[in-house]
């Protein structure tokens, strides 16, 4: 008998465990302000059921504009916040407990990517512990000359994507977006067009 009560238990904490387990939806409604401070709570409830609901409706945000939720899966929602900005929500796998990435990305010139990286509560910002931003000399390829290129470019717009099926964090370069075309034929061979870390469970590895 209490090996029954025992087993009862476990298979109730079990469910109790799976129900609660962390999603990119529950991240996105329960993000604080200061992550997403263009949408409050009820604004992403009601986005959420627009899109489960099939509707293409929008929602009033606080730049006085519309966002809307356009694709959801367990592991990452995104969100058209602007006509020029889109952002990503996904959540993480880690050995302790699951990590929330919120990438906030801007249209203009070119697309260009921020990635912060948070607790499961958002109370951490863990972005520094488990991910490393590349610097412009990662961005050549080999044998190009750093001069040169700083000399050319002005800045870099990289934007990136996360797909939580292979656990692949893509940066990519937008650099010929926005440069002219004469100044960017020179500086092509340069430039690599993309990096790609793998995220390990602990961080993300540059492949």
């Amino acid at each position: 008998m209490n090996k029954l009560i025992t087993t009862a238990a476990a298979l109730i904490l079990g469910f109790g465990a799976a129900f609660a387990q962390l999603t990119a939806s529950k991240a996105f409604v329960e993000a604080p302000r200061n992550v997403l401070p263009l949408l409050d709570r009820n604004a992403r409830l009601d986005m959420l059921d627009y899109f489960n609901s099939g509707l293409t409706t929008k929602t009033s945000n606080k730049l006085n504009g519309s966002s809307a939720v356009t694709a959801v899966s367990p592991e990452q929602v995104a969100v058209q916040m602007t006509d020029a900005s889109i952002c990503h929500i996904a959540v993480i796998p880690s050995s302790n407990d699951s990590l929330i990435a919120v990438i906030a990305t801007v249209n203009t010139p070119a697309p260009d990517s921020k990635m912060t990286v948070y607790s499961s509560d958002f109370k951490r910002d863990l972005t520094t512990s488990v991910f490393s931003k590349p610097t412009l000399k990662e961005w050549l390829t080999d044998g190009s000359s750093l001069g040169t290129v700083e000399a050319m470019v002005p800045f870099l717009l990289i934007s990136y994507s996360y797909d939580p099926a292979t656990g692949i964090l893509t940066l990519s370069n937008n650099t010929e977006t926005f440069l002219s075309e004469d100044i960017y034929t020179i500086v092509e061979p340069y430039l690599k067009k993309e990096i790609r870390y793998k995220w390990t469970g602990k961080k993300f590895a540059k492949q």
